[in-house]
């Protein structure tokens, strides 16, 4: 992880390998962003005059480096886009700072220091610069390069090994505790995505169990693990109904934090299908080569719970991992197969690779027996979902208007696109079976809104739910732009963080 420090030395004094400073898109070219002045002094107050020379606009996420001036003791300066100049006495947008600063940690990836000159007029600017430079220095390199470390002895460039916030003050109780909630947070999306990018020859549902077990003894979580035993026995049909074509087995990972001042109790349910072939409703070439990321939603629940944990916030949580993997075989589920599942209810498998819900269906009637506050499930549940909104943006459905409002405005609050459906109640009749309760496929049109329907089927009585379908912006296969990476994104971690942070001091709308 990407050391964090804060710093009050002057922006011509620090020695670092890098400066960052933000210009912004002005209507008559870049215009230096606040916190870069001495180093604008540096370039005779010419910097924006290079800069717009050299072409540089200000538009969101340019980077630019040019060589130092004498009078800074750095070698190279990057100035960063911004986008617009904010107008009036606005500040600058904290998702534009996160952005930038992830850019300019990603165009930074080999060096060892970069000292960040980015706007930073409050405590939540701090927490924004900082989440966006860690999260941007992210790399996965685990499987690169053999025993090399670093570019330099022929394996791949190593991230950014320390950020240096100038302008934010150690000694300000507010602006550390930003600095130190954003080292936790950015620490935890990370993980997931390391979680996301683990070929899924090494991470199998016994190995993500594992691994949570021993994360979970480190921060002081109770970790109950179901293996395929306890599964058959406890009549879990839609786990076992998923994993069972698989020689990796299913599992059902269970992980607590209390807090003993917490009034609330919220549930987390992940989909956690390490890999999906589609089984036997086999998914065709082209569909399947980044299926190991169909445990998004288990990866960015662990990883909320363990952010959760490490914060130390006054309110109970509880994380669902359902684990399976979905593969083809004499053993494997078949189209037109009858589960029971936990819940007593029988379910018609229609399609073997709507398998998401089946998982998902067994978690969330396990979560409901606790009789939390609120469940929150997350999955990479359907392709309906990216069709319809694209792949930046995750859709949030609900059994409770207002709940879904909440989680929408904490999602656009934290800098995660997302965007409110519906649950529209004509679509329940396309998933009538003529042989069991329900079965897992309805009408094609609107299947991202039928599969939430077949979720809510499954929520305790009472219970207040939301589902969030990150099919789109779990796994990013484009050029890596903002704070974002080529490949596992940790999408939802930091909505169910600060959902988590809200229902602690009660300010959940």
């Amino acid at each position: 992880m990407t050391a964090l420090t804060l710093s009050t030395a002057g922006a011509a004094t620090l020695r670092a390998d890098a400066l960052v400073v933000g210009v912004a898109k002005g209507p008559k070219g870049p215009v230096v962003a606040p916190g870069a002045e001495a180093v604008d002094n540096a370039y005779d107050g010419k910097l924006a005059a290079v800069l717009d020379a050299l072409g540089a606009s200000g538009a969101e996420g340019e980077t630019t480096k040019l060589p130092a001036p004498d009078g800074l003791k750095v070698p190279v300066v990057l100035a960063v886009g911004l986008g617009p100049v904010p107008g009036g006495e606005e500040s600058y947008d904290e998702e534009a700072l996160r952005r930038a600063a992830g850019a300019a940690a990603r165009a930074l990836h080999g060096s060892k220091k970069a000292a960040f000159a980015l706007p930073l007029e409050d405590a939540s600017a701090v927490t924004a610069v900082a989440e966006g430079a860690l999260l941007g220095a992210y790399a996965f390199t685990a499987y690169q390069g053999g025993e090399k470390k670093g570019a330099k002895n022929g394996g791949p460039k190593l991230p950014l090994a320390e950020v240096a916030l100038l302008g934010a003050k150690p000694r300000d109780k507010e602006h550390k505790a930003a600095a130190e909630r954003a080292a936790v947070v950015a620490s935890e999306v990370n993980t997931a995505r390391d979680l996301i990018n683990t070929p899924p020859n090494d991470l199998t549902p016994a190995s993500f169990a594992s691994i949570a077990s021993a994360t979970g003894k480190e921060h002081g979580l109770k970790v109950q693990v179901l293996d395929e035993k306890a599964l058959v026995k406890g009549g879990y049909g839609g786990i076992i109904g998923v994993g069972k074509g698989s020689e990796n087995p299913p599992r059902l990972v269970k992980i607590v934090y209390t807090h003993p001042d917490a009034e609330k109790h919220l549930a987390f349910v992940g989909k956690g299908i390490t890999y999906d072939s589609g089984g036997i409703s086999l998914k065709p070439a082209g569909h399947n080569e980044t299926m190991k990321c169909d445990m998004s939603g288990a990866a960015a629940v662990f990883a909320a719970v363990v952010a959760v944990a490490r914060l130390g916030l006054a309110v109970n949580v509880t994380g669902w991992l359902a684990l399976a993997e979905n593969m083809p075989s004499g053993s494997a589920t078949r189209p037109g197969d009858v589960l029971r599942m936990y819940s007593g209810k029988t379910v018609e498998v229609l399609n073997t690779d709507a398998e998401g819900r089946l998982v998902l269906a067994d978690a969330l009637t396990k979560a409901s027996e606790d009789d939390p506050d609120a469940i929150v499930d997350v999955a990479t549940l359907t392709g309906a979902m990216v069709l319809a909104l694209g792949n930046r943006t995750f859709g949030i459905m609900a059994n409770d208007d207002a709940f879904r409002t909440s989680v929408h405005e904490i999602a656009e609050e934290v800098g995660e696109a997302s965007w409110p459906m519906p649950l529209p109640a004509d679509l329940r009749k396309g998933m009538d079976s003529p042989t069991a309760d329900i079965a897992n496929m309805g009408e094609r049109m609107g299947g991202g809104l039928v599969a939430g329907l077949f979720l809510q089927e499954f929520i305790g009585d009472g219970i207040t739910w939301a589902h969030l379908d990150i099919a789109g912006p779990a796994f990013h296969e484009g050029a890596p732009y903002g704070y974002t990476p080529k490949g596992g994104t940790g999408s939802a971690v930091r909505t169910l963080v600060r959902l988590a942070e809200r229902t602690a001091t009660g300010d959940l709308g």
